[in-house]
C-alpha cells in the first residue's frame, strides 16, 4: 500500500514537472497567464471596435436625419480607438502624424458642424484628403476607414451643391491614386478602394436627397400648419365679430324699445297720473327685457346654424312687433321656401328688425308692409312704411347700426341693400344670393 502511494506521488510529481518544463523559460502558471489575458483583451477590443464601426457605418448611411450629431460623436470615438488599437506594429512617425492630423479634421467637424457648417465642411475635406494620401502607405486599413467615413459624410452635405460634392470626390480619388501609386499598391487594391468609395458616394447622395426631401416636407408641413392656424384665428375673429354685431343689434333694439316704454310710463304718471296705464307699460318693459335676453341667446344659436327656417323666423319677428309696438304689419311670402345660409338668414332678420324699429320710432302708427320673395338664385326682403304725419314732435333717435350697419351686414352675406323714398313710402330692400 505504501509503495502504491509513493508510485502515485511520483507519477503526479513527474507529470507536474513535465508540464512545468513545457512552458517557455520554466515559468509558473500565474506568470504565463498575464500575456494571454492581454492578448484576449486586445482581440476583444478589436472585435467590439469592428462591430461599432459596422453599426456606425450603417447609421451613417441611414435615413434618420436626427441621428447625425450622435453619429458624429460616436464616429470620433471609434476612429480614435481605431488609431490606437488597430495597428500592425508601430507605424512610421510621418504616417502617424498624418493620421492624427486627419483625425483632428474629423474632430473639428464633429464639434463645429452645427454652428459653423462651412468650417466643418473644410475640416472634413481635410480629413478625407489626408486619409486618402496615406491609404497606400498605411500597414492596415485605419486610413481607409477614416477616408470612407469622411467621404460618406461629405456626400451627404445638403448645404453644398452637387457639383461641389462631385469635385471633392474626384479630388479624393486623385489623391488616393497618387498615394497608392507611390506606395506600390497593386491595381486590384486600387480598384477595390475606388469601388468602395463610389458605392459610398452613391449611398451618400441618396441619403442627401432623402434629407432634402424630408427637410422640404417639414417646411411644407410647417407652412401648412401656420396657414391653418391663421385660418382658424381668422375664423374665430370673424365669429366673434358676428356675435358682437348680433348682440349689439339685439341689445340696441331691446334697450331702445325698453326706453320708449319707460318714457311713456313716465309721461302717463307725470301728466295724467294714470297709474294703471303706467303699470301696463312697465310690465311691457319687463317683457321686452326678457325677450331681449331670449333674442340675444337666439342670435348666438342662429350664428351656429341652429335656427328655424327663414319664413318662420320672419313671421315670428313680425308677430313680436305687432304685439310689442302695436303696429299694423302686413306680411307676404312669395315663392317656394328654400334653404338659406345661417349667416345670410341672420343678416336678413337683423335688417328686418332694424327697418321695423325705425318705422316704429319715426312713423309710429303708420302701416308697414313686409315682403319675403324667393327667386331662382336669390332671396329678397323688402320693408315699406308710410311716412309719419307732420307733427311738432321730434322723432326719437334710431337704434343699431342704422342704414350703414344694414348695408355692412348684407354685404358680408354677399348681397346688396337699397333704401329710399318711393310713392310716399320709405322702402328698404335687401337681396342675398342663395345656392
Amino acid at each position: 500500500m505504501r509503495l502504491g502511494r509513493e508510485m502515485d506521488h511520483g507519477i503526479s510529481t513527474h507529470g507536474w514537472s513535465r508540464r512545468a518544463e513545457s512552458r517557455p523559460g520554466g515559468r509558473s502558471g500565474n506568470e504565463s497567464t498575464a500575456p494571454t489575458v492581454v492578448v484576449r483583451a486586445r482581440h476583444a477590443t478589436r472585435r467590439v471596435m469592428r462591430e461599432g464601426l459596422r453599426e456606425f457605418g450603417r447609421r451613417l448611411i441611414g435615413n434618420d436625419p436626427d441621428a447625425s450629431p450622435l453619429m458624429r460623436s460616436i464616429g470620433a470615438t471609434l476612429l480614435a480607438a481605431n488609431l490606437v488599437f488597430n495597428h500592425r506594429g508601430a507605424p512610421a512617425a510621418w504616417l502617424w502624424a498624418v493620421l492624427v492630423a486627419a483625425y483632428a479634421g474629423w474632430l473639428v467637424f464633429a464639434v463645429v458642424e452645427s454652428r459653423y457648417p462651412r468650417m466643418a465642411t473644410l475640416a472634413l475635406t481635410w480629413c478625407a484628403l489626408s486619409s486618402a494620401a496615406v491609404v497606400g502607405a498605411a500597414p492596415d486599413i485605419s486610413a481607409f476607414i477614416m477616408l470612407c467615413a469622411a467621404a460618406s459624410v461629405l456626400a451627404q452635405q445638403f448645404r453644398s451643391a452637387t457639383r461641389i460634392i462631385l469635385l471633392g470626390f474626384a479630388a479624393q480619388v486623385a489623391v488616393l491614386i497618387a498615394g497608392c501609386a507611390a506606395a506600390g499598391k497593386s491595381l486590384g487594391d486600387l480598384l477595390t478602394y475606388v469601388g468602395v468609395l463610389v458605392i459610398l458616394l452613391l449611398l451618400g447622395l441618396y441619403r442627401r436627397q432623402h434629407r432634402l426631401r424630408v427637410r422640404q416636407t417639414q417646411l411644407l408641413l410647417e407652412q401648412t400648419r401656420r396657414a391653418q392656424d391663421e385660418q382658424a384665428r381668422a375664423a374665430a375673429l370673424d365669429e366673434r365679430a358676428r356675435i358682437a354685431r348680433e348682440l349689439h343689434d339685439v341689445l340696441a333694439h331691446s334697450l331702445g324699445a325698453l326706453g320708449m316704454q319707460l318714457e311713456v310710463a313716465e309721461l302717463l304718471l307725470d301728466e295724467r297720473g294714470d297709474i294703471p296705464g303706467a303699470l301696463a307699460h312697465v310690465r311691457r318693459s319687463h317683457r321686452l327685457a326678457r325677450d331681449g335676453l331670449i333674442e340675444a341667446r337666439g342670435a348666438v344659436a342662429a350664428l351656429r346654424g341652429d335656427m328655424p327656417p327663414l319664413p318662420d323666423a320672419v313671421r315670428e319677428l313680425v308677430e313680436s312687433y305687432r304685439r310689442d309696438h302695436r303696429m299694423t304689419v302686413e306680411l307676404r311670402c312669395d315663392g317656394p321656401a328654400r334653404p338659406v345660409d345661417s349667416g345670410a338668414a341672420v343678416s336678413l332678420l337683423r335688417t328686418l328688425r332694424e327697418a321695423l324699429t325705425n318705422a316704429a320710432k319715426h312713423a309710429p302708427g303708420r302701416p308697414v308692409r313686409v315682403a319675403l320673395e324667393f327667386a331662382a338664385d336669390e332671396v329678397r326682403l323688402s320693408v315699406r312704411n308710410a311716412f309719419a304725419e307732420q307733427t311738432n314732435r321730434e322723432p326719437l333717435p334710431g337704434g343699431g347700426y342704422g342704414l350703414t350697419g344694414m348695408r355692412e351686414r348684407i354685404a358680408l352675406a354677399g348681397g346688396t341693400l337699397s333704401s329710399g323714398a318711393a310713392d310716399g313710402e320709405w322702402v328698404v330692400t335687401a337681396e342675398v344670393p342663395i345656392e
